[in-house]
């Protein structure tokens, strides 16, 4: 184990551009689907222990300021894996800009909707504005190094050993209805008056915690 870990810390890593589009593709899928989890579990202990919510704007369980967020933490530490401290504290800094930044862009640019307030939330220590707080810029340095040193590796792997085309196909296939869930949402439904994930999932009867209105 420790010398696998110490060839990808010291490795450079060298792949076509089908195959990096490839590996982004997966990280964007991984990384979402990871911040919803991280959010159903949550929301059901700030209600209590009583309530599952179905968090985020899409179809799929997914959250894209996630997705985000990977990519930013990939781009900006990534080179920087040899000093876990290092991608610990840049992490923490960069998804605070990024967190709060999307909290009150989006807050001021649709009529004072608010995604998430931690002023009305457990661990809500350090809240500026309720757009972000202590505990929330720590979990993200605390994801940041499972995705540096947990799930980077892991989809390495998977482009490494499997079959490229196997891969290839895999990733751009999720990719593609990830994006495509995402482009309905935010656009087709502003564009063409179609019903918002949100609704449909509402008349179903989830408890469902939207990002819009």
């Amino acid at each position: 184990m420790k010398n696998k870990y110490q060839e990808y810390i010291n490795r450079e890593f060298k792949y076509d551009l089908k195959t990096w589009l490839a590996i982004f593709s997966l990280i964007i899928v991984l990384s979402g689907i990871f911040g919803f989890v991280y959010e159903y579990i949550f929301y059901y202990f700030n209600s209590d222990c009583k309530t599952f919510y179905w968090r985020g704007s899409n179809f799929l369980p997914w959250i894209n300021i996630y997705a985000t967020g990977a990519m930013l933490i990939f781009f900006t530490t990534f080179k920087l894996r040899k000093k876990p401290w290092l991608v610990f504290i840049m992490s923490v800094f960069l998804t605070g800009i990024l967190e709060y930044s999307a909290g009150y862009m989006m807050y001021h640019l649709k009529g004072g909707i608010r995604c998430w307030d931690y002023n009305t939330e457990i661990l809500s220590f350090g809240s500026i504005d309720g757009f972000v707080c202590l505990r929330s810029v720590l979990f993200f340095g605390l994801s940041s190094l499972i995705l540096i040193y947990m799930m980077f590796p892991f989809v390495f792997y998977l482009a490494d050993h499997m079959p490229k085309k196997k891969f290839l196909i895999i990733s751009y296939t999720l990719g593609f209805i990830f994006l495509a869930d995402e482009i309905y949402n935010l656009v087709f439904t502003e564009l063409f008056n179609m019903p918002r994930a949100s609704s449909i999932y509402k008349k179903l009867g989830f408890k469902y915690m939207n990002y819009f209105k």
